[in-house]
């Protein structure tokens, strides 16, 4: 059975072109997107994009459609809402905007800048070259442009519209200028947007390359080809894992906004009528006052939704807007999905990992095997203040938490979430800026227990050579990233501030310009991953390497596996028997899902808001101490 509520979309038919130029074509597509990465990569100057690949390519195709790519194709929402119209535009022209609300939440913050450039061959329009990059400062009320108590987007920096940053060739320097004016970072902000600029140009003469060798009439044809040829395979892993007739639903939790507002409610639906997949956030919280709401666009989440099912079955799919018509997607409007202009949103990536967390248990429960447990976070974290030479310095990175186990394999310790971005490299950080990393390593007893291991968080220790002041959002304060299948939760976060005078602060998960010095230390601990399975199965050798590499400790070894070593490290086969007996008397059924030991909603409520209340008296007598002794 096929549902077809609208028409076909046109690439819907046969195609004239042989597969093996249309093989060819998907890969040469392919290999552009890499190489407008490595265009960008290697030519910006920020850490956020140099070094962290904080970075999106695609190309679409003459309607604007994704044929390559991670997200959903933004294109006809950009010019809706520019004074531009498709016909009037030019070759060597490239639009740039920030602005999450007049793209529908293509990008979801104001440091993701967009540029599109539309390609032309022969003076014929085929297509768009597009990428986004995350500049390191756009202005707002606090360095990195990620305030976590701001209560509306005017606060988190410069809204720019869809403006011509290239006309037909031509620089517009007014808008560079008008970009580095708006931001504490200038010399860096000029940089990222012309590396951009060179990424997308990059793209578009690859795809005239293309044209090149097989004509533009064959290429525009492999374009409708692989949109249909991805629709078809993506149709089919719907017929095949999804069963029809049944509801699957999910929910899970972010600790809370920055301001005190938590925790707050995900909740998925998807059940399938045909070849259409249905995804409704129906019953999801309502948008929070402070910034962690999610401008969820559905295109982008449809996109999400196919990728888990081409990832977790036939990663050789090419994974564009072909799927489009078949994933139908619901987000209320006025919810944290879906907030409504001018909510805050410069911390969403708390709630874009929930996101994906929720996402993968839907899927778990309509696929009939556990996928994987939650991921831990992806914090952001900045450092600014004044050299001792007077010079002022602002950094910003991306730190990580554990990858959750996957049924058949361990998850990754300290690793960025889909998409892969990269770590900043400790001898980056103490080259350029006034710190030095002390301990960067996986925190112990962090990946959740189980048959297959949950991935550990990170402990990463700064030592500030200059005094500053620091600003993060993280998650998983106040909750646990929950285990599947028997599987435990991973740890918590953690941040401990140690004053120069052996003072010690326990901080939330959100803070922002908290005054250090000199001498000062921040132990910056992130959540674990949930494990898989039950631990009681896993192969005590397994557990011992674990120990060795100070993943687990002994006694977490004995407490959450039952297996017990020798003093040389070594497994005693007959304790761990005995003790593993122990365990599987006394323990209930193993659930499901695994969130740890919670209390009830209502006072977990209590327990966010004092937090942030007893946090937020602190760091007012801490400002006015600064500001008694003279620092700013």
């Amino acid at each position: 059975m096929v549902l077809h509520e609208k028409p076909l979309p046109d690439f819907v038919r046969e195609h004239n072109i042989d597969q093996v130029t249309l093989d060819i074509i998907e890969n040469a597509l392919k290999n552009i997107r890499y190489e407008m990465d490595r265009v960008l990569v290697t030519t910006a100057v920020s850490p956020i994009i140099r070094e962290q690949a904080d970075e999106f390519p695609l190309i679409a195709d003459r309607k604007g459609r994704m044929i390559v790519g991670q997200f959903g194709s933004p294109v006809d929402t950009v010019l809706a809402h520019s004074p531009y119209r498709v016909e009037d535009l030019k070759d060597g022209d490239v639009i740039a905007t920030n602005d999450p609300y007049m793209m529908d939440g293509s990008t979801s913050h104001l440091p993701d800048i967009l540029l599109v450039r539309p390609i032309f061959y022969d003076g014929d329009h085929i297509g768009y070259a597009l990428q986004w990059g995350n500049l390191m400062d756009v202005g707002g009320s606090t360095a990195g442009s990620i305030p976590i108590d701001a209560r509306s987007i005017y606060e988190e920096g410069v809204r720019m519209p869809p403006v011509k940053l290239y006309d037909g060739g031509k620089l517009n320097e007014d808008v560079l200028r008008f970009f580095g004016h708006n931001s504490r970072t200038p010399r860096e902000t000029r940089a990222d947007i012309m590396a951009i600029a060179a990424g997308t140009a990059a793209g578009a003469q690859r795809v005239k390359d293309i044209c090149d060798r097989f004509g533009k009439d064959t290429y525009l044809e492999a374009c409708d080809a692989l949109l249909d040829r991805t629709r078809r395979s993506v149709i089919e892993l719907i017929r095949k894992y999804i069963p029809e007739g049944q509801r699957f639903e999910f929910e899970d939790y972010t600790d809370d906004d920055g301001l005190g507002n938590g925790p707050i409610k995900l909740k998925l639906a998807m059940w399938r009528e045909g070849d259409t997949l249905n995804l409704d956030w129906t019953g999801t919280d309502a948008q929070v006052p402070g910034p962690v709401n999610f401008l969820l666009n559905k295109r982008m989440f449809q996109m999400f939704a196919g990728v888990f099912l081409i990832s977790a079955f036939d990663p050789t799919i090419l994974f564009n807007d072909g799927y489009e018509d078949i994933i139908n997607v619901t987000i209320p409007e006025g919810s944290v999905l879906q907030p409504k202009d001018p909510a805050p949103l410069s911390n969403r990536l708390v709630v874009m990992a929930r996101l994906f967390d929720v996402l993968g248990a839907v899927y778990a429960k309509a696929i009939g095997f556990q996928v994987s447990g939650s991921y831990g976070t992806s914090p952001n974290f900045v450092y600014s203040g004044v050299k001792p030479t007077g010079e002022p310095f602002q950094t910003m990175e991306i730190l990580y938490g554990g990858i959750p186990a996957i049924m058949g394999k361990d998850g990754l310790d300290g690793h960025s979430w889909w998409p892969e971005f990269l770590a900043v490299p400790a001898e980056y950080m103490e080259t350029y800026y006034p710190l030095i990393v002390e301990e960067y390593r996986a925190r112990i007893d962090s990946g959740g227990a189980g048959l297959y291991r949950g991935g550990c968080g990170i402990k990463k220790v700064y030592r500030f050579l200059a005094d500053g002041r620091i600003t993060y959002q993280d998650d998983r304060y106040h909750t646990y990233p929950y285990g599947v299948g028997g599987g435990k939760p991973g740890a918590s976060s953690k941040k401990t501030l140690i004053r120069a005078n052996g003072e010690t602060v326990e901080l939330p998960s959100k803070v922002r310009d908290v005054p250090v010095f000199a001498g000062d230390r921040l132990i910056f601990e992130t959540a674990g991953a949930g494990g898989g399975g039950d631990p009681l199965e896993r192969d005590p050798e397994l557990v011992a390497k674990d120990v060795r590499w100070n993943l687990v400790s002994r006694e977490a070894a004995r407490r959450d596996y039952g297996v017990v070593l020798k003093d040389d490290g070594s497994v005693d086969a007959a304790a761990t028997e005995a003790e593993r007996a122990k365990i599987r008397a006394t323990r209930g059924p193993l659930p499901e899902f695994d969130h740890g030991d919670l209390p009830p909603l209502e006072e977990l409520s209590r327990i966010v808001a004092a937090t942030r209340r007893s946090f937020n008296e602190w760091l007012s007598h801490e400002l006015g101490r600064t500001r008694l002794n003279g620092v700013s």
